[in-house]
This record gives structure tokens, C-alpha cells and sequence, in this order.
């Protein structure tokens, strides 16, 4: 009879959460930013149609980094958990933590009970009134949970673009301001990277959830001509 071979749980455990690393490493860097107007999302992404960063509901927006198929269906079923909550209470009643928690429970099994866990990392924004009342949370391949003030990196690189930002962001930055910042960021990180190339204004994803909307949905996609226009061709 064969003996089937012992792994210990920390040793899986580690061996998951390498594994769950490594994927996500691989993924191109998401950057979360606060602003005077809202909230800002900007990430390196060539392609038009497989959006990274996405609205879920009135207030809320959603980004991911890692496998392409495992966080979009993540993005399906929180629109639909906002949609059923707004539905059976009130809109009031979908909140950003409320739906991070419920990421969480969902990454946390994968990643215990699972054959192999989800290789993503999730954030999560809201925006409030003002700007103080802003809230974005990010949720780990584990299920981890945490509130993340200002700003947020997931994503390759995240290290050398989160030092470039704390030396030139400001919550007081307006959104074209910030754009600049994070543009700086991901193609100053991607010029010191061995493996990337640099990054130009037409493969950027950028969106805002932009307080200043009279729209009752807040969340906006920039199209490349407004980037460029924003973040002006000297940028680069």
C-alpha cells in the first residue's frame, strides 16, 4: 500500500501563498490614489477591451492585478452582490467594506480549501461627500483585509512606484495632477525594470470616481485622448 506523503500546514501554507506571489508579480502595477475630485485608477494595460479597473456601483469602483479570468469573475459577482443588496434594502446600504469583506470570505476559502488559490489582488474604493470620508481597501490573495489610506500599489514593481509617489503625491493634488504623479510613477518603474519596456500615454487604463459628477453614478473611464491631453506629451 502506498503511503501518501505529509506536508505540514505551514509548509502548504507557504507554498500556496508563494505560489498565489509569484502569479501576481507577474501582473502589471495598478496604482489607487486619492484626489481632490474623488478617487483616481491608473495601471499599464495595452489592451481596450480586458479592463483592469472597473465601477461595480453608484459610488464604488473596483481593480485587480493577476489572472485575467479569476478577477473578472470576482468583478461579476460583487455587481451582482451590490446589485441584489441595493435591491432588497436600499442603495445606501452598498458599501465598500461591505463588499471587500465579502471578497475577502471568497479569496480566504480559495486559498484554504482550494487545489490552487486565486493568483489576485484586489482594491476596493468608495468615495464619501468629501474627501476625508474616502475609503479604498485592499484584499490579498489570503483573504487579508485592509484599509489603505491615500494610496494604494498592487502589482510588479509596486515597491519602486510607491517610493516615487510618496515623494511627489498629495491629497491636495487635483485629478490632472495626480494622473501626472502616477503616469511618473509607472514609467519611471518600468525604465528601471530589467524586463519592461516604457510606458506610453496610449497603453494606459485610467478612471475617477469623481465626487464632482452630478450623475448619480460617479465612475468615469478616461479615453486616451483625455489622458494625453491631461498628462501632456512632455510627461514622458
Amino acid at each position: 500500500m502506498t503511503m501518501p506523503f505529509y506536508v505540514s500546514p505551514e509548509q502548504l501554507i507557504k507554498d500556496r501563498a508563494d505560489f498565489a506571489q509569484k502569479g501576481i508579480g507577474r501582473g502589471r502595477s495598478v496604482i489607487v490614489l486619492t484626489c481632490s475630485e474623488g478617487i483616481l485608477f491608473a495601471t499599464h494595460n495595452p489592451s481596450r477591451a480586458l479592463h483592469k479597473v472597473s465601477e461595480i456601483y453608484d459610488r464604488i469602483a473596483f481593480a485587480a492585478v493577476g489572472k485575467f479570468n479569476e478577477f473578472e469573475a470576482l468583478r461579476v459577482a460583487g455587481i451582482r452582490y451590490a446589485d441584489l443588496r441595493g435591491y432588497s434594502y436600499d442603495r445606501s446600504d452598498v458599501s465598500a467594506r461591505g463588499l471587500a469583506n465579502a471578497y475577502a470570505q471568497t479569496l480566504g476559502t480559495a486559498f484554504t480549501t482550494e487545489s490552487k488559490p486565486l493568483e489576485v489582488e484586489l482594491a476596493v474604493a468608495e468615495i464619501g461627500d468629501e474627501q476625508k470620508d474616502d475609503q479604498i481597501y485592499r484584499i490579498s490573495f489570503d483573504g487579508s483585509v485592509s484599509e489603505v489610506h491615500g494610496v494604494s500599489v498592487m502589482g510588479a514593481s509596486a515597491e519602486l512606484i510607491r517610493g516615487a509617489l510618496d515623494k511627489s503625491w498629495s491629497t491636495a493634488m487635483n485629478a490632472d495632477d495626480a494622473l501626472r504623479v502616477a503616469y511618473r510613477a509607472l514609467h519611471e518603474a518600468a525604465v528601471k525594470s530589467e524586463t519592461a519596456a516604457a510606458i506610453e500615454l496610449a497603453d494606459l487604463e485610467v478612471a475617477l470616481l469623481d465626487r464632482t459628477r452630478p450623475q448619480r453614478r460617479k465612475f468615469r473611464r478616461f479615453s486616451t485622448v483625455e489622458i494625453t491631453e491631461r498628462v501632456g506629451e512632455s510627461s514622458a
